[in-house]
Parts: structure tokens; C-alpha cells; sequence
């Protein structure tokens, strides 16, 4: 039996870009899927992770997410809605609604969960998945962020991140296995980042212990798709059924070339290798443009003249622009206020400023960039960290972010509470 689904990730609800609201461009996005839903009918809409962009996300993000969820159970009833937990979401936040999210056909994975026996909760993991006469065409094995503090010690396998992982996965995918009957697929959705994959400035680090990145040795050769999330470029890592989806909307101007896209996936079991799936790219329109305008003063000020007019009432719907400016002497005082004029009249704004200086010495070029978003804990503890003399050090580094993790896991459980 095929089972057809959607594959998405990083949506990043509630997200402030250098201080502007990206509910707007959320808003259209969420329609945009909607339309899509109604017109394929999917068995299943999976979101691998960060469905918010704060673990304590501000009630417009949720009401946005849960409308979401309404529309998509009228549009789709016989739909299910799969989401695990990401690095940004709190697991045992988005878990609390559980008996909301069955009204919709939908369920959430949090975190990993001991059974009364003290083993590892695989029941909880393990979501079947339903064609429109009630069969299982798919199981779903859902892995949210594996933090450090919720995944060892769960037995004498269990010591470390390594060996918890590595434990956690062949316990999971030798369950499924078990239950799967031949005419089913087995989808296995996880938040991580796997080694070989492309990413982004705006992606929070999320090591655990020391390992940064896993392997896809990691996933057997029985699962037939693996629908990553954390990456936010769409790509494929080592296999053409390992993918991340990638976000719906540019979430740093890094991302500004990134073709954003929902992956459309139809299973055949019974099909030989390759040709038992079928994945589809479904596009994004982008409801707000982002610009990168870079060069000498008097080239950026030409660049943002030529840029379209006419003016766009909704600041929420108004182009974003980053400006880097080449010189190798001190700016003018009015510079930013140049910047502004140069381009149309309630139409962009600039939220980011950056300056190369030319040293026409040694024909270096150094450059200096004006952040106007604020300070990430890593960023203020490497610049500390640099001030006081000491060199980079990777190890000192991965260990400050292990911290970190661990202060963020202490803040959800606070707000589990």
C-alpha cells in the first residue's frame, strides 16, 4: 500500500528578524500549506522540529500553530499531523496539549519517555500512520532533539551521548521492524544535525556532550525515508531518502538564495530500491523579499536607487535589505541616514549595516560588521573568552554549549512545572 505525506521543518513560529515580526510571512506560508493539503490530501503532514522559535513562545505563535491544525483536520480530516520536539522547542511544552491535538488528528513527540518498567518508552515513538480505509500504510519513527540529560542512564547502554544515541536508534528501528507488515513503510523523523550536511548562520548549535554532528550510519537500511529537520537548506545527506526540508521562509539573509520547499513523498513498499519512492519539491512563494546590497558607498547608494518604488502600507510586508559598504576611510556621521533616503519611501527596511574597511597598504581587506540583533551566549563567551588572551579552543567551546543545553533543559522543565 503507497502512503503519501508531507515533509516539513524549521518553521520557527513567533521568530523576531533584527527585531520586525515575521508573523505576516508565517501567516502566508501556513495558508500557502493549507492549499496544498486540500488539493493532495495527504496521509500525513510531518514537522520535524523547531515549530516555534523559543521554548516559550508567545501566545500569537501558538494560536498560530493550533488554527493551523483546525484548518488542516477541515480541509483533510482523515490527515494526520506528526511533530516532534527541536533544540528550539520545549518537548514538554508542545507534549501538554495532547488531548487538544487528538481533537485534529495530530500528535506531538517531546521528549524520550521510560515506560513503568524503567525502559525506554519505544510505544511513544512509534506512530502508525493510516490510509482513508483505516489501514496502517506506515510507521513513523519519531525522534525528537535527543538532549544529554534525557537520554543517558536509561540503562547500562546508556552511559554517554554516543552510546545512548546509537542505543535509542537500534532499539527504535528493530521495534518498527518488528511491527512493520510488508505492504508497510517505515519514515523515520528526526531533529539533528547529520554530518555532511550544508548549514546556515541563523542555525543555534546544538552539540551533545562532545558530538556534533551524527552519522547516517545511524539509520538502517530498512527505513525507507528519513525526514530530517535543524538544517535549513534543502539538501540530501549521502542517500536520496535521507533529506532535511529545509524552513519555509529565509530566517537569515544567508538563506536569501535558499529554494524553500515542502517535500511531497509518495512509498511504495513493494517497489525494488529507488523506485519504490517518489519525492516532489513543492516550492514556497515568498511573500517578502530580502536584498543584499554590498560595494563602495557610492555603488550601494546607485544599487538601492535602482531598486523597485512604490510603497507597501503593511510594514510587516515591507522588503528587507542588508546593506555592506566598502571604504578605507571613516564614515560620514549621516551614513545610515544617506543609506535611507536612497531607497523608496515606505517601501524596505534596513535592518543591517555592515562595513569592510580596504587597507590600500597592504591590500588587505578587514572587515567590520555592525550586529543589530542581539548577542548569542556562545558569541559573548568567545569574546570574553578571546579578551582575557586564551585562543580558540574547540574543546572549551563544546563544553560552554554543553552548559548551555543544559541551563535550556533546566528552563523547560521550570516551565513544565
Amino acid at each position: 500500500m503507497t502512503v503519501r505525506f508531507f515533509h516539513t521543518s524549521d518553521w520557527h513560529l513567533g521568530q523576531f528578524f533584527y527585531n520586525h515580526s515575521r508573523d505576516y510571512e508565517h501567516e502566508q506560508f501556513l495558508n500557502w500549506l493549507l492549499e496544498q493539503i486540500q488539493q493532495k490530501q495527504p496521509h500525513a503532514l510531518l514537522i520535524a522540529g523547531d515549530i516555534f522559535d523559543v521554548i516559550n513562545p508567545a501566545s500569537k505563535a501558538q494560536k498560530q500553530l493550533y488554527q493551523f491544525l483546525a484548518d488542516a483536520h477541515d480541509r483533510a480530516p482523515h490527515m494526520q499531523t506528526l511533530m516532534i520536539a527541536g533544540n528550539h522547542d520545549s518537548g514538554y511544552r508542545i507534549e501538554q496539549v495532547e488531548p487538544l491535538l487528538e481533537k485534529y488528528q495530530a500528535k506531538a513527540v517531546g521528549v524520550v519517555h521510560k515506560n513503568t518498567q524503567g525502559q525506554l518508552d519505544l510505544d511513544r515513538l512509534l506512530v502508525p500512520i493510516y490510509n482513508e480505509q483505516k489501514n496502517i500504510v506506515a510507521w513513523c519513527l519519531t525522534l525528537p532533539f535527543l538532549r544529554a540529560a534525557e537520554i543517558t542512564g536509561i540503562n547500562e547502554q546508556t552511559t554517554n551521548s554516543q552510546n545512548a544515541i546509537a542505543y535509542i536508534h537500534q532499539q527504535l528501528i528493530a521495534e518498527a521492524n518488528a511491527r512493520k507488515q510488508p505492504d508497510q513503510a517505515l519514515i523515520l523523523m528526526s531533529h539533528a544535525h547529520m554530518q555532511g550536511g550544508e548549514t546556515s548562520d541563523s542555525e543555534r548549535p546544538i552539540i551533545i556532550g562532545h558530538e556534533e554532528a551524527l552519522s547516517t550510519v545511524l539509520f538502517d537500511d530498512v527505513i525507507d525515508y528519513v525526514a530530517l529537520g535543524h538544517l535549513h537548506k534543502p539538501q540530501k545527506v549521502g542517500h536520496s531518502h535521507i533529506r532535511y526540508s529545509g524552513s519555509p521562509i529565509p530566517l537569515s539573509f544567508s538563506e536569501i538564495n535558499y529554494k524553500h520547499q515542502v517535500l511531497e513523498v509518495s512509498i511504495d513498499p513493494h517497489q525494488e530500491d529507488e523506485s519504490r519512492f517518489q519525492i516532489e519539491s513543492l516550492v514556497i512563494p515568498r511573500s517578502v523579499q530580502l536584498h543584499r546590497i554590498k560595494g563602495t558607498i557610492a555603488e550601494v547608494l546607485t544599487q538601492l536607487s535602482a531598486l523597485a518604488s512604490g510603497e507597501i502600507d503593511n510594514i510587516d510586508q515591507r522588503e528587507y535589505v542588508e546593506i555592506e559598504y566598502h571604504t578605507d576611510t571613516p564614515p560620514a556621521p549621516n551614513l545610515r541616514q544617506q543609506f535611507e533616503e536612497a531607497l523608496a519611501p515606505n517601501r524596505y527596511r534596513l535592518v543591517r549595516i555592515s562595513r569592510r574597511y580596504l587597507n590600500t597598504e597592504s591590500n588587505d581587506q578587514q572587515q567590520t560588521t555592525i550586529h543589530l540583533d542581539p548577542p548569542t551566549p556562545e558569541k559573548l563567551f568567545q569574546n570574553l573568552w578571546e579578551k582575557q588572551g586564551y585562543g580558540q579552543d574547540e574543546k572549551v567551546m563544546t563544553d560552554f554549549l554543553s552548559l548551555v543545553n543544559e541551563a535550556q533543559k533546566s528552563l523547560e522543565d521550570d516551565a513544565s512545572v
